[in-house]
């Protein structure tokens, strides 16, 4: 396995393990494994229900903490817990606050961390613009589709201009066509950005957009595949013990 640079991975996970609960009652969601996020990376992290995805994600971002094991983010800086905006979070739902126009909540986080209001409204134009919704400014979540609501997400997120997007099956809910629409302003809005973007998705349409994939079952992350028709980013996962890729 090619060896990169720690200085330049955003993410670095080595024996990372998460159990919830103790006894007998505990339940091992991430088995010991170890990975990396170089920068510009594309990676769909697929498995079906409940293999350990989601946990995966939230521990990336630093949402989570590992029960056993490390974890560090060497490019970016540090914990993100504590440089908020170096990582942005994607969830299944959009989250939109009611009360709040469409530009008003993507302008919110930004308001929140201490941004002027005119630089908070210029970035949330800038970012729904990346997302093809700038004529949903003034409009209340209420009166959105699906996967408009869902766009408008992504724009909440790009406002703060994060080094790394994680998206937690930001298209479980969305038919086919508003389903494309959202990866699509992921992907380019990562690169317009200069963005990791890492995607949990059980559905293949959504994984074979992105570059490399990775398989995770039962808690484990198994080797990378790569479709042959999607360009090469690296991206280095560590298999288990007596696996091969």
């Amino acid at each position: 396995m090619t060896a990169t640079d720690g200085g330049r991975d955003l993410v670095r996970c080595v024996e990372v393990a998460r159990t919830y609960g103790r006894g007998a009652a505990a339940v091992v969601a991430i088995h010991a494994m170890s990975c990396v996020v170089p920068p510009a990376a594309r990676v769909a992290v697929t498995g079906p229900s409940g293999s350990g995805k989601s946990t995966l994600l939230h521990l990336l971002a630093g949402l989570d903490r590992p029960s056993a094991g490390t974890i560090e983010w060497p490019g970016l800086g540090g914990d993100p817990v504590d440089r908020p905006g170096t990582v942005g979070f994607v969830f299944q739902g959009p989250s939109l606050l009611p009360p709040l126009d469409v530009s008003e909540n993507v302008e919110l986080p930004l308001l929140l961390a201490g941004f002027a209001a005119s630089e908070a409204r210029e970035r949330s134009s800038q970012a729904l613009a990346m997302v093809d919704a700038v004529e949903l400014a003034g409009r209340l979540p209420e009166e959105l589709s699906g996967g408009q609501a869902q766009r408008v997400a992504v724009a909440r997120v790009l406002a703060c201009r994060p080094r790394l997007i994680l998206a937690d099956e930001p298209t479980g809910q969305l038919d086919a066509g508003h389903r494309d629409q959202v990866v699509r302003a992921l992907i380019e809005s990562a690169a317009h950005l200069g963005a990791s973007l890492v995607v949990a998705t059980h559905d293949v349409a959504v994984a074979n957009q992105l570059s490399t994939q990775w398989q995770m079952r039962d808690g484990r992350l198994t080797c990378a595949e790569e479709p042959a028709r999607v360009p090469h980013q690296a991206f280095y996962p560590v298999s288990d013990p007596g696996e091969s890729c």
